[in-house]
């Protein structure tokens, strides 16, 4: 194995625990039972190795502590039939870690839809799959929600109380159930990218495993549903997007602004799928908001600077986009689109209305923004004012250099 242990723990982490999943059918159970067998992968990896089976040794693991959970239950409740009981015995016995028994076989995208079962809101579906297919932390999944950490948890938890008592079923929906789910599954498989293209917190810009894993099930997913324009719209504006991934950091991690990068380390050939995947999911009839995000990244991936850039178009677009959504970072990216086309002071004033909505009003990209247009209106005090205040709300260090060095050089060409 060349994979870092923790590296691969996370990727693996959706497809052991879809596995117990449905082995066991109790997803509350499956879920802390694949966390402890994480917890002693985690500890005894590093310095025993990594198994030739990995997934075999963490299901096996975690299979032993849920069986163990179910029979202290049958014990406790006096129980005369539980699951454990009316299983035979050699039934609930796993192969050898490293056998290769355990078939190989990827419940990631039966997960995600399970997690997004209607007898929860939107909402909660969306945060508990971020937690059970991404593996993200309370923290990083409130952050995407632009709500506190401690009401993040309070949903996820009633998530997984309303999960049990459901009794949801470990089976791919019918055709109405997964018309009825998809909008939270797109949600979620959207969240998970933006996580991973730009890391909410933590030393690295960039987390490519979970970027990777959600264009992986985009893909999926736009392959069970090619009629669907916003299912490939999503694929085709992931690809569109993480086609700049190379140019966005420097030698050490630094991040690279889009107006610096070098556009020909920018994938052709992603972009190409992209521009493909966007152009006939717009003409499949019904347009949606993912559809026209990826019209806006290939209006951006297919100009050969910033200059020549179709902003007139990407404004348009953010104009149709805004019919759809009131999201605060939409408006916050739109700013930048009409500064582009109509002059930095113009993107200020809009900016202004942000200062009122509480999901954005202290966000360390409102502040960004601002010192961005400060700066192209020559304001440069001002602009040092934001892009410091930017950097001390940020967590990710990537992001928080990046703003201070911003403000380092005005401060040089101030004095």
């Amino acid at each position: 194995m060349t994979q870092a242990p923790q590296q691969l723990l996370r990727e693996l982490m959706p497809r052991v625990l879809g596995a117990v999943v449905r082995r066991y059918g109790d997803f509350s159970a499956a879920e802390d039972a694949v966390q402890e067998a994480l917890l002693i992968a985690a500890t005894q990896w590093p310095t025993a190795g990594v198994p030739d089976n990995p997934r075999a040794w963490l299901i096996q693991v975690a299979a032993r502590r849920i069986t163990d959970h179910m029979r202290a239950e049958s014990a406790r409740r006096r129980r005369e039939t539980t699951l454990v009981a009316e299983t035979p015995e050699d039934e609930l016995l796993l192969p050898p870690p490293d056998s290769g028994h355990e078939p190989e076989k990827d419940d990631t995208l039966l997960l995600l839809f399970m997690c997004c079962h209607p007898a929860l809101s939107k909402t909660s579906a969306i945060a508990l799959t971020l937690r059970a297919v991404a593996g993200l932390t309370t923290a990083e999944i409130a952050s995407a929600f632009l709500v506190p950490e401690a009401t993040m948890a309070q949903r996820i938890s009633r998530a997984k109380q309303l999960i049990k008592k459901s009794g949801v079923g470990f089976v791919m929906p019918t055709e109405s159930e997964r018309d009825e789910r998809l909008a939270a599954v797109l949600h979620v498989l959207y969240l998970i990218f933006n996580e991973g293209y730009a890391a909410s917190a933590g030393d690295s810009l960039q987390r490519v495993d979970l970027s990777s894993e959600a264009i992986r099930l985009a893909r999926a997913v736009a392959r069970l549903l090619p009629d669907d324009g916003e299912a490939v719209g999503l694929l085709a504006l992931m690809l569109l997007t993480d086609a700049r991934r190379q140019a966005r950091s420097g030698a050490d991690g630094e991040l690279i602004a889009l107006d610096e990068q070098d556009r020909t380390l920018w994938n052709r050939q992603a972009i190409e799928e992209g521009v493909t995947l966007v152009s006939r999911a717009l003409a499949q009839g019904a347009v949606g908001a993912y559809q026209l995000q990826a019209a806006i990244a290939a209006c951006h991936d297919e100009a050969a600077s910033t200059e020549a850039t179709d902003w007139p178009q990407i404004l348009a677009l953010y104009d149709l986009l805004q019919r759809m959504s009131q999201n605060p970072m939409l408006t916050l990216n739109r700013a930048v689109a009409v500064a582009m086309v109509h002059g930095p002071r113009a993107g200020l004033e809009l900016l202004e209305s942000l200062d009122a909505d509480a999901r954005l009003a202290q966000h360390h990209r409102l502040a960004a923004v601002r010192g961005h247009l400060y700066e192209k209106v020559g304001d440069h005090l001002t602009a040092i004012a934001y892009f410091q205040a930017a950097a001390e709300r940020t967590s990710s260090v990537p992001e928080r250099n990046y703003l201070l060095l911003k403000a380092a050089r005005l401060r040089e060409r101030a004095s």
